[in-house]
Parts: structure tokens; C-alpha cells; sequence
């Protein structure tokens, strides 16, 4: 614990706990999701694994996001857990882009590439970025979880969401992102993104078209994930999306014409 009593503060006093429980060879602790509310709110602080010396040397965004990928290669929370595949696929884009999208968690094609969104759902993404005039090297794309979640021996190309306890092992890594790119908005994804940087629960029906705000100070906007309009075609789901999208877009003050937002009307 800090020498200092009157510098002394809560998450100081819980890195303290938590390093002397693990120094007892205790690794995992329940968490309700009040606990969870309260670690979220931190997420604005170097992750707790980071010593002192080492946070003072990752002074440019690119030292904290390529220190922050070289942890979570062996990242003991996700590796404990024994349900997650032996890749890890960090993420890609700039790290500093005023917008920062996350997904579910890589899946057949994302392993295999070793990057976010590659597959036919990233295809898709690449769309919908290009309608907003955006590329996809200009924005920063992570998932939720860092890992293929597992399916046994004989997976092949089939994929499953992550379990909350999977996400709870990886948001540290997510939130530590968050905090060394400093977006001016992030979108989730899909539901599980969402329950898994903001709590709770609900569909992405119920949590879409409005903003939302992580630790009462970052913008976050709730979307359907790209595969949902891979299986739901129809002009409402694009329209959607597309709604998110343009309140992305004047979040960022990216120019909109006319064009654009009629897209997906009815005509």
C-alpha cells in the first residue's frame, strides 16, 4: 500500500489487496456487477499490472498499444480460464483515431489472419465505413475479447460468443485501450460488446439510438454487428445501421450530404 496516507486512494488501496492476494496463489475472485460498474469507471488509469516506472516510459499512444499487445499474448486471466484458443488477435488501425469500434471476439478467419474483422462480417464493415467516407486504416478496431472462443478439438470454422467470464478476463486489456488512444466516440458492435464494455443487459434493439457513456465521460454508440446484416438483408436493418452510423458521423463532425443520409429510404 502507498507510503503516503493522503495520496492514498481506493484503487490504490484495491491493487494493493489484489497483489497480495495473488502473492497468496489466489488468481481468481468473484465480482458482482457493481464491482464490475466500479472497475469501468477506472478505465481511465494504466491497468493494474503496470508498475510505476514502466507507465512513466509509455509516454506516445503507440508505446501504450504496443505494450498493452505484448501482455496480452500471455494474458493470464484469459489463459486461466482454459476455454479460450491459443491465438491471440489483438487489434488493428490507428491509434490515434477519433473512433474506435469493438466487436465479439476473432473468429475462424480473425485467427487464422491474425487480425479483427477479416472475414465476410469485415467485408462488410469495410462498407459501411466506406458510406461514411472513412477508411478502414483511419479508425481503430479491437474486440471485446482477444481470443478464438473454444469449441474442442474438432472446431474447424464454427465460432461461439465469449462467455462473461471470457470478456471479465479481457476488458482490462479493452478499457486500457480505450485509455491510451482517447477517442471522441466508440461503437459496440453487437450485444455482447455492449454488455461486455458497459454492463447489463438487453438486446442491441433496446440499447441502439442513443448515446451512451462509460464512466460518465466517453460517448459510446450501441449497433448491430456487421453478420447481422449478412443474415438480415432487408432495408430496415441497413437503415439501422446506417442511423448509428450518421450519429457517429456528427459525434466526429464529418461532413454529411444529403445523399448520405437518405440512404436506406424508403422510396
Amino acid at each position: 500500500m502507498p507510503s503516503n496516507s493522503s495520496t492514498t486512494t481506493l484503487r490504490d488501496i484495491v491493487r494493493a489487496s489484489l497483489k497480495t492476494l495473488q502473492e497468496k496463489g489466489v488468481h481468481c475472485i468473484p465480482v458482482d456487477d457493481q464491482a464490475r460498474d466500479i472497475l469501468r469507471t477506472w478505465f481511465s488509469s494504466p491497468p493494474p499490472t503496470t508498475s510505476r516506472n514502466e507507465a512513466a516510459e509509455l509516454s506516445s499512444p503507440e508505446q501504450k498499444i504496443d505494450y498493452l499487445r505484448r501482455r496480452a499474448v500471455n494474458w493470464s486471466a484469459a489463459r486461466r480460464l482454459g476455454s479460450l484458443r491459443e491465438k491471440m488477435v489483438f487489434s488493428v488501425g490507428d491509434v490515434h483515431a477519433r473512433l474506435v469500434l469493438v466487436g465479439e471476439a476473432p473468429g475462424y478467419d480473425e485467427e487464422r489472419l491474425g487480425e479483427p474483422f477479416v472475414g465476410k462480417a469485415g467485408q462488410k464493415l469495410n462498407e459501411i465505413l466506406r458510406a461514411m467516407g472513412l477508411k478502414r486504416e483511419q479508425i481503430y478496431i479491437t474486440n471485446i475479447c482477444k481470443f478464438r472462443p473454444s469449441m474442442g478439438a474438432n472446431q474447424g470454422t464454427a465460432n461461439r460468443p465469449p462467455t462473461p467470464e471470457e470478456i471479465a478476463a479481457c476488458l482490462p486489456l479493452v478499457l486500457a485501450e480505450l485509455r491510451a488512444i482517447q477517442p471522441a466516440c466508440v461503437v459496440c458492435l453487437g450485444a455482447t460488446a455492449a454488455h461486455g464494455l458497459l454492463g447489463g443487459e438487453g438486446s442491441v434493439s433496446s440499447l441502439r439510438g442513443v448515446w451512451h457513456h462509460l464512466a460518465d465521460q466517453l460517448p459510446v454508440r450501441v449497433t448491430y454487428h456487421p453478420s447481422y446484416l449478412l443474415r438480415n438483408e432487408s432495408l430496415s436493418a441497413r437503415r439501422a445501421v446506417w442511423e448509428d452510423m450518421l450519429a457517429v458521423m456528427e459525434q466526429l463532425a464529418l461532413p454529411i450530404s444529403e445523399k448520405q443520409r437518405r440512404y436506406f429510404l424508403p422510396h
